[in-house]
């Protein structure tokens, strides 16, 4: 069985209603172009380097309009959708109450239901090359549970961008049936130019799966820049497709056989032989220079 993927690449600002009208034209593009799942970054909708900034913008995820809109568009073209992430707040927390919030996946089913939420479980917390800290884990609550989801071509294993650095949870998705990773980012400029292409490519072969990597790219507000160069990968670690550094769309045709043959030729992504580690503390005698 195939499928068509696509993903949407865009750089969103501070405004809110005009991310989305930016995202919703590039979802009607691959519509057209019949995707039958299309993939949207982290932080599509909002993305400003100020923390008060995002925390100003979120809401409950039971009032977030731009959410509604999205799943009238999944309906209306019935097709999946995954939403990268949209930063909620909780429920009962009013917009003066300090709470830390959620970076939220969610995937939407052609019926304009949410199929699956998933909440990024790793925190970007590091310092990057031009000395500018980033600091996840004080505004945001870290999930607690690896998603797996079923489709009617393969399940899909929900991730977000700083998760990429953590094989062990791509391990675990595709032990659990993952047959697709989904890794919505939005990488730092720095980080992506080094390591963005090299770690999803190894996230797919070592696990048989086909990687799907919608990027938000441009510079945001706050100097804020971001890498993009979304990518789709098969199982064999081949890139189907790749954006530039620009807005836009692209889309690859996944031929699902791939997945058993990449497992059948290399099968390590079921190794789960156990083993010991020894630390040796070698005594180590270096000989005395001869006299001359």
């Amino acid at each position: 069985m195939n499928m068509t993927v696509a993903c949407v690449q865009v750089s969103p600002g501070n405004d809110l209603a005009a991310n989305l009208d930016h995202a919703q034209g590039l979802i009607e593009q691959a519509a057209a172009q019949g995707a039958q799942l299309i993939a949207l970054p982290e932080f599509a909708l909002f993305l400003d380097r100020s923390g008060r900034a995002m925390a100003a913008a979120a809401c409950p995820e039971t009032r977030h309009a731009c959410l509604d809109s999205l799943r009238g568009t999944a309906r209306r073209h019935g097709l999946w959708l995954a939403v990268g992430s949209i930063v909620t707040r909780d429920e009962e927390a009013g917009s003066e109450t300090p709470v830390r919030l959620s970076n939220r996946s969610f995937l939407i089913s052609p019926d304009g239901g949410i199929a699956a939420r998933y909440d990024k479980i790793h925190m970007f917390d590091a310092v990057l090359a031009d000395g500018r800290t980033i600091n996840e884990s004080r505004a945001y609550r870290p999930g607690n549970r690896a998603v797996v989801v079923d489709t009617p071509w393969t399940p899909l294993g929900l991730s977000i961008c700083y998760d990429l650095r953590f094989p062990q949870l791509y391990r675990t998705l595709a032990q659990s049936g993952a047959g697709i990773l989904m890794v919505p980012a939005a990488f730092a400029h720095e980080t992506g130019a080094a390591h963005w292409e090299s770690l999803l490519r190894a996230r797919a072969i070592e696990n048989g799966c086909f990687v799907v990597a919608p990027a938000t790219c441009g510079t945001h507000p706050g100097d804020w820049r971001t890498w993009g160069h979304s990518m789709i990968v098969d199982p064999w670690g081949r890139v189907l497709a790749q954006a530039d550094d620009r807005p836009g769309v692209i889309m690859a045709t996944l031929q699902l056989d791939a997945i058993e043959r990449a497992r059948r030729a290399i099968p390590s992504y079921a190794g789960r032989e156990a083993f010991d580690v020894v630390h040796e503390h070698p005594t180590v005698t270096f000989p005395t220079a001869s006299a001359p």
